[in-house]
């Protein structure tokens, strides 16, 4: 049944794709993707908590037959990214043009995430993982909302090329002692690959899913690629497609090189956790910065999936370490994160989506529309900025409350190096919450809450019943979690033979592992939250006898003008700015245009800011240099003379006859 759903969603996506790529009937197209979308809901409802049925697709890859399965964790991590997805597919990009490539990406995307979670062979799972990022490129590509679409998605495609080249040579690497291109071989020999084959597959693997997932320092991709497409493109990237690299990631550090001593394995995760943690941190600072709903948002998605990484880092180090049911709390803490995020994310970018159709742009500024919209939109959207910013009792606080409870455990490890990383990693996560805190203080209250002079808009009712959906969604995982937790019963005792996602709840309590340790309950926090409620309206009530008194705001003797007067999203993120100069190496300029020979009259001002990347400059740019000279020097090829070519073939033909005969 399971596999039956899956079929009938390939086969939607299949035939929405080609009805997109004729440009024929984009409304049945979209139809067929959110169709699709359904059928792969459904089948990780009826499936969990156990896995698919393997099955053989009819075709073989270097000789090798090409089987599918989906793990439980595959199915968690492929359900919750499918709700947005369904939404953004329903409601498409709001460009006016490019709508049938985007869908034809859409789809493509879908087809290829669906094969990350599901292909069971090396062979079969890079032609997937191409075709997920061609239609990433394309979704991008199609909707030309930015002047200069090309460079931030080429710039993309060439970091995650770099990162296909890693994942190719690991693949090679561990198919080379397992003589075969099946993953199952891949984890039969893992306990006997020697030791410097694991740390080198084990640190390509990184490169490899972290140029998806936005790891430093590719994550310096993520504003341009975000903020040169849409809100439903980017809902997608956020949601599916990360949790299908963070799968494969997971897979591939848990399953396929453990390594043959714990000191390696250890080592392993230590890496891990430094690499994720620093790249949380940088996420959020540059997130902060951002005045484009896109771009922070983005920024904000390199943060969760770094957020989840560090988890799988101290599964490998508790696993290692011999704690098998830590090292299962942390792979599950890892889960349910990227579940809420998956969803809250999708929220806030069809959120982003909505403002363009009403205001004409993503920029964040005061424009009113809470006011003027739905009370149903402003909850959804309010509900996914709180589980961003971890505030209670959204989804993103019950993850992030058990990511602190997690390494919190450190003390239990043996080695020294161990339990300080666990508690340095503490330090850096707390500083990533609390800037992600301010980041959507920020989203929403200049935003979405600012007031504004100009005329009112109204919001469309797709926008507001996906954002609303989602919304609800976000509050629904964090309200059930003691329910949805049984759904990773076997995705945890497949993997480290432990229960741990059943002793991650005392009935309605959440614990990690043990109430004796630490306890929340959003189940108990929500029904005892409205009779909190009662406390200021009985205050109100009481003191209704007493005027009101109302007073004019001082302006500092300018005009009464309080959208000009209103705090910017420049200005909220000054100070943290200044304070954090080393790291963003704030550049500003400003240009004064005079009135002809008269310079003392300034008829224009006009005041540019930014911040510099950290990586581009020294990283980046080299690299593209290099490769703007090599274009140079093998413009030659392109001569276009006879004799050229015929000299080159008659080489070719010498290098081949020599190979042949020697």
């Amino acid at each position: 049944m399971p596999n039956d759903l899956l079929a009938a969603a390939v086969c939607a996506w299949f035939i929405a794709a080609i009805v997109a790529l004729f440009r024929r009937a984009p409304v049945l197209s979209r139809i067929l993707l959110v169709v699709g979308c359904i059928c792969g809901i459904l089948a990780c409802l009826v499936s969990l908590p156990n896995d698919t049925t393997i099955v053989a697709l009819p075709t073989q890859l270097i000789g090798q037959p090409v089987n599918f399965k989906m793990t439980a964790a595959g199915l968690w991590l492929f359900g919750f990214g499918l709700a947005p997805a369904a939404l953004a597919c329903a409601l498409a990009s709001p460009s006016r043009q490019g709508q049938a490539g985007w869908l034809f990406g859409a789809a493509a995307t879908l087809i290829g995430a669906l094969g990350v979670f599901g292909i069971q062979d090396g062979a079969g799972f890079l032609i997937v993982w191409e075709i997920m990022s061609f239609g990433g490129a394309v979704m991008l590509l199609s909707e030309k909302l930015s002047a200069d679409v090309g460079r931030p998605v080429l710039f993309m495609l060439g970091l995650l090329e770099v990162g296909a080249l890693a994942v190719l040579v690991t693949i090679l690497l561990l198919a080379y002692p397992a003589h075969s291109f099946a993953f199952e071989a891949f984890r039969s020999v893992a306990s006997s690959v020697p030791y410097w084959i694991a740390i080198l597959a084990g640190v390509l693997l990184v490169v490899g899913f972290g140029a998806k997932l936005g790891l430093l320092p590719f994550y310096e991709w993520f504003p341009g690629a975000y903020g040169a497409g849409s809100g439903a493109s980017g809902a997608l990237l956020s949601g599916i497609v990360t949790n299908a690299a963070f799968f494969a990631l997971g897979r591939g550090l848990l399953d396929w090189v453990p390594g043959q001593t714990a000191i390696g394995a250890a080592g392993l995760g230590i890496f891990v956790i430094i690499i994720a943690v620093i790249s949380a941190i940088l996420s959020a600072l540059y997130a902060f910065q951002e005045e484009d709903w896109r771009t922070l948002l983005s920024f904000s998605s390199a943060e969760n999936a770094s957020i989840a990484v560090a988890m799988l880092g101290a599964a490998l180090i508790f696993r290692a370490d011999g704690h098998q049911e830590l090292a299962s709390l942390a792979w599950v803490v890892s889960l349910l994160h990227l579940a809420g995020h998956a969803l809250a994310k999708g929220g806030l970018l069809l959120t982003a989506d909505a403002v363009y159709r009403a205001t004409g742009g993503y920029a964040i500024f005061h424009n009113d529309l809470l006011r003027s919209g739905s009370w149903v939109f402003g909850l959804g959207a309010l509900f996914a900025a709180m589980s961003l910013a971890a505030m209670p009792p959204q989804a993103g606080f019950v993850s992030e409350w058990y990511v602190f409870q997690t390494v919190f455990q450190g003390f239990r490890l043996d080695s020294l190096a161990g339990r300080l990383i666990m508690g340095l990693a503490g330090a850096g996560l707390a500083l990533t919450v609390a800037v992600a805190f301010a980041t959507f203080v920020k989203v929403l209250g200049i935003g979405l809450l600012g007031r504004s002079s100009r005329p009112k808009t109204s919001l469309s009712v797709g926008s507001t019943v996906a954002v609303g959906l989602l919304g609800l969604a976000v509050l629904a995982l964090a309200v059930g979690m003691p329910v949805w937790l049984d759904a990773l019963r076997l995705a945890v005792a497949s993997e480290f033979g432990t229960q741990a996602a059943r002793d991650m709840h005392d009935g309605f309590l959440l614990v990690p592992l043990t109430s004796k340790f630490a306890f929340i309950s959003p189940t108990l926090l929500v029904i005892v939250m409205p009779f909190l409620a009662l406390i200021p309206i009985i205050l109100v009530l009481a003191n209704w006898r007493f005027a009101v008194r109302r007073v004019p705001v001082w302006y500092g003797g300018f005009d009464h003008d309080p959208e000009r007067a209103s705090t910017t999203a420049l200005t909220f993120s000054n100070a943290l700015r200044t304070f954090y100069s080393f790291i963003y190496r704030p550049t500003e300029e400003v240009q004064r245009e005079a009135n002809g020979a008269v310079h003392y009259f300034v008829q224009r001002l006009v005041f540019t800011q930014e911040v510099a990347p950290i990586f581009g400059p020294h990283l980046f740019v080299p690299a593209i240099r290099m490769v703007y000279f090599a274009a140079t020097k093998l413009r030659a090829l392109q001569s276009g003379h006879l004799n050229f070519y015929l000299g080159l073939i008659g080489g070719l033909f010498v290098i081949v006859l020599a190979l042949t005969l020697f």
